[in-house]
């Protein structure tokens, strides 16, 4: 503690951490989505095709659960009255 509180005081507004310790990573700091990238664009094949089942099933996931908390919260209320208003009179047609 001494040590740190001595090369602060001498370097006053001078002192810099990365210049005493500079593989801490302040340089090059990737974003998580970068690292993300990274990783992703490394895997095998086969790997690849597992990750995009899995992140497909994490977006449809969110999805419903996305839909459910907007019916809950009657956010959707408005619109389904407007369908039903619209079957009602007669401008839907059958699938």
């Amino acid at each position: 503690m001494f040590v740190w509180i001595s090369v602060k005081r001498c370097l006053g507004p001078w002192y810099q951490p990365w210049y005493f310790w500079p593989d801490i990573g302040t340089f090059n700091r990737m974003t998580k989505l970068e690292q993300i990238e990274k990783s992703v664009a490394a895997l095998s094949p086969e790997e690849l095709k597992a990750f995009a089942a899995w992140f497909e099933a994490l977006q449809a996931d969110m999805w419903d659960r996305q839909i459910e908390a907007d019916a809950k919260s009657g956010r959707l209320d408005k619109l389904a009255e407007q369908a039903l208003a619209d079957h009602r009179a007669g401008r839907t047609r059958p699938l």
